[in-house]
């Protein structure tokens, strides 16, 4: 097999038509210049140059080489180049997993606006995906960044930082008696009927929304359950009964929503990038960039 450096010495006596020019300008010694030429051509079985007294010129074989050694020589630094790049982070492609909280709290927006600001050689996928689906691809190496709800119990291996952090509001349909109470108890929400995101989708979560309810006073009936919180408004305007939303969906929800604030609830949304500890450069740059 050629080594590329067998390439560029042949292209400098080539362009130079001088042994001697050829090894000033690579910066090596004429007589082992002239000896790996005479390899080349040999390894080769081609005569590349008629010898001349003080030139050398290339053969009909030679001059076809030439435009090959030159074009595999910038394809080998095109490819040094677009590597360099990848390390610095600056090419390549980032894969996104990202729940819907990540959305709505706009943090997902902020990030990546700046980030192809930042670097627009970088093309992104994103992802819609529960929490701990995104876990499991960031482990396997299948995601590359992953914004979820609920971190993992074990996160060995992995970089985790809250990113989003918002309250809940209660989202009631407009005709509920409790639409019109403007000051009521939390206590009055106990056996209402309850739409709350998927279970199967973040166990944890659950039952962390489910023991906060309990310590504000009242346990919900949930009823019928969502894999998105914008569907969850429209069931709620629908009438089919109550839900918590994180408060930065208040501005979508729907006709026939009323929202009220829960001061004593004590249950945040939160969302957490996370990333695996061997990440590639551009996700470490995308993670500095939530972090800010």
């Amino acid at each position: 097999m050629l080594e590329l450096w067998r390439l560029g010495y042949f292209v400098a006596v080539a362009e130079e038509e001088n042994v001697g020019r050829a090894a000033a300008r690579l910066g090596v010694s004429q007589s082992p210049l002239s000896q790996r030429i005479r390899e080349l051509e040999a390894g080769l079985g081609l005569a590349l140059f008629h010898r001349e007294r003080k030139r050398l010129r290339l053969t009909a074989d030679g001059r076809r080489f030439l435009d090959q050694a030159r074009a595999l020589l910038a394809h080998a630094a095109a490819v040094e180049q677009q590597a360099r790049a990848a390390g610095r982070g600056e090419s390549g492609k980032l894969s996104m997993g990202f729940v819907e909280g990540a959305v709505h709290a706009g943090v997902l927006g902020r990030a990546l606006r700046r980030f192809r600001l930042e670097r627009p050689g970088v093309g992104v996928e994103l992802w819609a995906m529960r929490s701990g689906d995104q876990i499991q691809a960031l482990r396997e190496g299948g995601l590359d960044v992953g914004h979820i709800y609920t971190p993992p119990a074990e996160s060995a291996g992995l970089r985790i930082v809250l990113v989003a952090e918002e309250p809940y509001r209660l989202a009631i349909p407009a005709g509920h008696p409790l639409a019109a109470e403007t000051d009521f108890v939390e206590a009055r929400l106990d056996g209402e009927a309850f739409i709350a995101l998927s279970e199967r989708g973040n166990p944890p979560a659950r039952a962390e929304w489910i023991a906060a309810c309990r310590a504000t006073g009242f346990t919900p009936d949930v009823r019928v359950e969502a894999i998105e919180p914008a569907t969850i408004l429209g069931l709620v305007a629908a009438g089919v009964g109550l839900a918590m939303v994180q408060e930065s969906l208040a501005h979508t929800a729907p006709a026939g929503v009323v929202l009220r604030d829960l001061p004593s609830f004590p249950l945040r949304m939160r969302v957490f990038a996370a990333r695996s500890e061997l990440a590639c450069a551009a996700a470490k740059a995308y993670f500095e960039i939530l972090k800010a």
